[in-house]
């Protein structure tokens, strides 16, 4: 299993699958063809069907110069490997002398039909149930397997993601107006905020987690840099919950750095064994995902043992199996940006359900996770990032 590192990635909006993916990936091709005279980029799939919304054109442009690059849509064909499959080639001479498919498997990763591996698997732990085992043995906390395992930078690169999380709270709050795009959406996190400090008690502390979470997915939508939890889809879920219990509990950065830690090796488990691709999986992926690795977090910040951490994520992604990805108009912000709220809510829910109990349950969260991997392989292709059905199709404008 790879470093928590490539769960927690900085960038830009509004997508880790279809702008910092593709991004990179040209970023890779340009470096092996510094020289050539102009660049062909074929997207193929899900990238090809809502690329023009998740602004994948404009991330593969500003790599080559919109000048040097052609891009061709072609969402009709869909890669054996992955539904966000790209092919490059560099020209000179009109002859080509490079070419190479890549694909975007989600959280801004990208791999190609060689599987070349940039990222040292540093964990021998590949499920929960192992990691609950090796809790039991050692009598050491989950976000523990972390300092063993990682590089000693690890806490000064969890720093980094939480002070850009908080940024892109901030931020967010701040910022007023309309969001772009063809669907003329305005921003709700500054209203919500404002509406909040009005309000007493717990009252207060949800409306605030909802401007949070809406802060960060606004931020997204708009290009502003955020971090993927575990993609850009669902980052504003984890600022979220560990914003609100920082303000509200006064927990120090140490205890919410190690809090990031847990909810990396969830969203590791999930990105090993299933997929965090809403074009592989649909949104339980994305959305789930983040809502589990939320939850974890809280529960660990909480005091809860490791069978109640794990019970707490389980049920963060249990109960958004089936979820479909069917972005309205193919942009990242209908349903998104009010789903990073709501799965916020769920996962302090979770939480406090997790914490009352004893943490045994009959489903555990591996069993979850290949119930989810399964689900995502039998929904059907419209509601895997197309925006050909669902919310898409009836929402069309």
């Amino acid at each position: 299993m790879e470093s928590i590192k490539e769960i927690y990635k900085i960038g830009r909006g509004p997508s880790s699958s279809h702008t910092m993916g593709p991004n990179k990936a040209a970023k890779i091709f340009k470096s092996k063809y510094p020289d050539a005279e102009k660049y062909i980029v074929t997207l193929f799939g899900t990238l090809a069907a809502t690329g023009i919304g998740h602004l994948t054109d404009y991330a593969i442009e500003v790599v080559f110069g919109k000048e040097n690059v052609e891009i061709l849509w072609k969402p009709e064909i869909i890669l054996e490997k992955h539904p966000n499959g790209m092919q490059f080639h560099a020209i000179i001479e009109k002859k080509v002398i490079g070419e190479w498919t890549a694909y975007s498997v989600g959280g801004g990763t990208v791999t190609d039909d060689s599987t070349p591996d940039d990222h040292e698997h540093i964990y021998k732990i590949q499920t929960m149930d192992e990691l609950l085992t090796w809790c039991e043995d050692s009598g050491k906390n989950m976000w523990e397997l972390v300092v063993e395992q990682e590089d000693d930078d690890i806490w000064n690169y969890l720093q980094t993601v939480w002070e850009t999380m908080k940024k892109s709270i901030h931020e967010g709050i701040e910022a007023e107006g309309g969001l772009p795009g063809s669907l003329n959406i305005r921003r709700k996190a500054a209203s919500y905020y404002i509406k909040a400090q009005s309000q007493r008690d717990s009252m207060k502390r949800r409306s605030l987690l909802f401007s949070y979470a809406l802060a960060v997915a606004e931020q997204n939508a708009a290009g502003g840099i955020v971090v993927t939890a575990p993609t850009c889809g669902s980052c504003g879920v984890i600022p979220a919950v560990l914003y609100n219990i920082q303000k509200n509990m006064e927990f120090s950065d140490q205890k919410i750095l190690r809090g990031l830690a847990t909810a990396g090796l969830v969203g590791n488990f999930v990105k090993t064994n299933a997929s965090i691709s809403g074009a592989e999986v649909g949104c339980q992926g994305e959305i789930g995902t983040a809502c589990a690795m939320a939850a974890a977090a809280a529960t660990q910040l909480f005091g809860g043992t490791p069978a109640q951490i794990e019970y707490s994520a389980e049920m963060g992604m249990e109960h958004h199996l089936g979820l479909t990805c069917d972005p309205v108009a193919g942009y990242v912000q209908i349903p998104c940006i009010e789903r990073n709220a709501f799965a916020a809510s769920r996962a302090l829910d979770a939480n406090s359900y997790a914490i009352i109990s004893d943490g045994k349950h009959f489903v555990d969260f591996d069993k979850v996770v290949r119930t989810m991997k399964q689900t995502g392989n039998d929904l059907p292709h419209l509601y895997k990032e197309t925006s050909e059905g669902g919310l898409a199709k009836n929402c069309e404008c």
